[in-house]
């Protein structure tokens, strides 16, 4: 049996986004009868996404909301447990695994797959939590097609920050980049090509302070603030996107599973293993490159079969 009474599971999946519920539907279609602990945002980033174009079988687009509703009801017919308990803490020297939640309950299992994301790192603005898909996203691959020809701008100056301002010149007529410093933190050849691209425009030494919308629908312009003489200056757009990076959700990790230096979990290549026998990792987790729905969905169907496949061979 794949579940006693004791809390015990064969499979526990961490995450709740396409790559944990894509994980689940594999593992419940082997019969491994898995459980999704959801987290604090079930759902993953997809929920903050309105559509959602660029997946494979929706020709007319979906919304996020919907997408991820759709992936759970498909992973709850293959037998999968889901419970919205956030785990505060993880046991991995030991075998079964030891879960540890918010409310002092305890799970263990013999396979765990990571899949609990990353987070966009946002300016922690109001106005720009309110128009989060609505003109403000941290996105540019999965919302760039939705800004042709608007002028939009791009925070940050590191090399994602130059990668969505390239990519979002493919559509908008102007692309605003904006800096808090007066040089970029990019690479010389992202810079580079930034500055060789004339849809693209920097605006130095600068913050966002407000993001402006009459009816709280969509954007219309931002109020920068100079942060060396602090006067405040309007500049009208139709869009924000936000690109300071991401923090992928492995905190409770660290000094337990190997990850580089940002936070990403190392996987054993080609699969999803991780440094500990029986911890799988996928999606956001252990991915800094892509970070898209689909590969994420991939990744999470690696990890379900990684593990059915150690689950077998430690029998």
């Amino acid at each position: 049996m794949s579940i006693d009474n004791n809390g015990h599971r064969q499979v526990i999946i961490l995450g709740s986004g396409p790559a944990g519920l894509t994980a689940a539907i594999y593992a419940g279609r082997a019969n491994l009868s898995p459980m999704v602990l959801a987290g604090n945002e079930p759902g993953g980033q997809l929920t903050l996404t309105t559509d959602v174009e660029n997946y494979p079988g929706y020709p007319e687009g979906v919304q996020g909301p919907e997408m991820m509703d759709q992936f759970r009801a498909q992973a709850e017919r293959f037998d999968t447990e889901f419970v919205n308990g956030h785990v505060v803490g993880v046991r991995v020297e030991q075998r079964p695994f030891v879960l540890e939640l918010e409310t002092g309950d305890e799970l263990t299992c013999d396979a765990l797959i990571v899949a609990t994301g990353a987070s966009a790192r946002w300016l922690g603005l109001d106005s720009e939590t309110q128009l989060r898909g609505r003109g403000v996203s941290a996105c540019a691959t999965c919302d760039g097609f939705f800004f042709k020809d608007r002028i939009v701008s791009v925070v940050g100056g590191g090399d994602t920050a130059m990668e969505e301002a390239l990519f979002l010149t493919k559509f908008a007529s102007a692309v605003h980049v904006i800096h808090r410093r007066d040089s970029l933190r990019a690479s010389q050849i992202m810079q580079q090509r930034a500055r060789d691209n004339n849809k693209i425009n920097f605006i130095w030494n600068n913050v966002v302070e407000e993001v402006l919308s009459e009816d709280g629908n969509a954007v219309e312009g931002i109020t920068l603030r100079d942060v060396n003489t602090n006067e405040l200056s309007k500049l009208m757009i139709g869009g924000l996107f936000i690109a300071i990076g991401h923090s992928p959700n492995t905190g409770m990790f660290r000094g337990k599973i190997d990850m580089n230096t940002e936070g990403y979990i190392d996987t054993i290549a080609p699969g999803t293993h991780t440094s500990v026998d029986g911890v799988f990792a996928c999606g956001d987790a252990a991915d800094s490159r892509y970070r898209q729905a689909v590969t994420a969905a991939g990744t999470g169907c690696m990890a379900a079969i990684d593990a059915e496949r150690w689950l077998a061979s430690n029998e």
